[in-house]
């Protein structure tokens, strides 16, 4: 009895994951050709079957930004940095989303995380500028 329920237990998680997948890259597709809505509603799909995918709230934030939605895609980089505090691509997209708001200090409470933690990012010149500029 307890083969049979490992058994069921494993295919209903490799069935989501498939699942999961599926609608992540619809999403992503969509997201490409400009739909975003349908883009939203598959990684919203993605979000549902896996509730920890950090590329599917990455993504839905970047199509929050097109749809001009700043709450849904600040909510959506917040939790990707929930998930990955050190996530270098949430880290940028927050701290532009924040310059845009006019809030330096949040702006720069990331930048600073971002400035420690980031190995290789080509843009910290380019957010530092954009802080400067904040701060006059």
């Amino acid at each position: 009895m307890k083969i049979l329920t490992f058994i069921i237990f494993l295919l209903f998680n490799i069935n989501c994951f498939a699942i999961e997948n599926t609608n992540l890259t619809k999403g992503k597709k969509f997201y490409q050709e400009g739909k975003y809505n349908e883009s939203k509603l598959e990684l919203e799909k993605s979000i549902v079957f896996g509730p920890k995918n950090l590329e599917s709230y990455l993504y839905l934030s970047k199509v929050f930004d097109k749809l001009k939605n700043i709450n849904e895609q600040e909510k959506n980089l917040k939790t990707v940095l929930l998930l990955d505090p050190k996530n270098e691509e949430a880290l940028i997209l927050i701290i532009s989303l924040y310059i845009k708001k006019g809030d330096f200090k949040e702006a720069e409470q990331k930048y600073d995380f971002l400035r420690k933690t980031c190995i290789k990012c080509e843009k910290l010149k380019e957010i530092e500028q954009s802080i400067q500029k904040l701060k006059s």
